[in-house]
């Protein structure tokens, strides 16, 4: 069996991530939730959001950079050319799930092979920047919601919500 493939993200009411570059949000639950989601995970993203995230990797993670320059070094991970490979190298490795972190690219290239979604919808319209893709209800369906009021520690309200990969007379539309 494959390994599954969950997009994490968090993505405003407008469905974007990103004003360009970095989180817009400083949410510390979420960061919470994330670091307790993707731990001792294999992890695909692009090689920005890599960048922007050295440091952030814990001995656990083994990064998968979907890049097309081969000799980007990946400290305790690797380089791969598709969300197809990075799916047979953790699969081959004994692995039962992978989280995209993004960006915006990666996350248009992964959803057509994902499983899982766990999204955090932030109550805040960015207004543009790098898209989430659109979350097709007849794709998609949430299975768990979970809200955080604003409070002194988050500006913004938010929900977490899991969606799952929605099979239809016995197809996955996944595959």
């Amino acid at each position: 069996m494959s390994a599954r493939l969950t997009l994490i993200a968090a993505v405003s009411a407008d469905g974007f991530i990103s004003r360009g570059s970095g989180v817009p949000w400083d949410l510390p639950a979420d960061k919470t939730h994330f670091r307790e989601q993707t731990a001792d995970k294999w992890l695909l993203l692009g090689r920005r959001t890599f960048e922007e995230m050295k440091g952030w990797f814990t001995p656990g993670h083994h990064p998968m950079v979907l890049t097309h320059d081969a000799s980007l070094r990946v400290p305790r991970g690797q380089t791969v050319a598709s969300v197809t490979q990075a799916v047979h190298l953790a699969t081959d490795a004994g692995e039962a799930e992978i989280f995209c972190l993004g960006g915006s690219e990666i996350y248009a290239a992964s959803m057509p092979h994902g499983h899982r979604l766990i999204i955090t919808h932030v109550h805040e319209i960015l207004g543009g920047g790098l898209p989430f893709p659109v979350i097709s209800p007849r794709e998609w369906e949430p299975v768990m919601r979970r809200s955080h009021p604003a409070d002194e520690e988050h500006a913004q309200s938010f929900e977490i919500v899991t969606y799952h990969h929605v099979v239809r007379r016995g197809y996955d539309l996944a595959a």
